[in-house]
């Protein structure tokens, strides 16, 4: 809720509130939290880092690049956090399988079911070498 009511960063989604369908996720010190389950004295003095600040200006990352060419999204209210935990699996693992991908993103729920183009995504985006800039 700071996220979203105090400093406006309205990326954040608010799923399920007990850390299970991941659109809350940010990153924290470059790791990936559940935000909703997060309480704001544990980031006191860490990096916190949104959907917002993912991009450079106008330029949009490489996954959310991926994301747009693959149209792994249909609501979008999912795809911050979807977003910000396939970052955070190529920060760790700048090449990772296919079956490594679908490991990593089975705990980010998707309601409309664009699993599949999800999947081809963060491939896409790993392939670009600069998934994990």
């Amino acid at each position: 809720w700071v996220l979203r009511d105090d400093l406006g960063l309205t990326g954040t989604k608010f799923g399920c509130g007990q850390a299970l369908c991941g659109s809350c996720t940010v990153l924290v010190n470059n790791l990936a939290v559940r935000s909703c389950a997060t309480p704001v004295g544990d980031v006191e003095g860490k990096q916190v880092l949104t959907i917002e600040g993912l991009a450079r200006g106008d330029t949009l990352h490489p996954v959310q690049e991926a994301f747009v060419k693959h149209l792994a999204f249909q609501c979008g209210f999912c795809t911050p956090g979807m977003i910000l935990g396939a970052y955070a699996l190529l920060q760790k693992n700048p090449t990772p399988t296919r079956a490594q991908i679908i490991a990593h993103m089975d705990d980010h729920l998707c309601r409309c079911g664009a699993h599949a183009r999800i999947i081809d995504a963060v491939e896409t985006a790993a392939a670009a070498k600069g998934g994990a800039r």
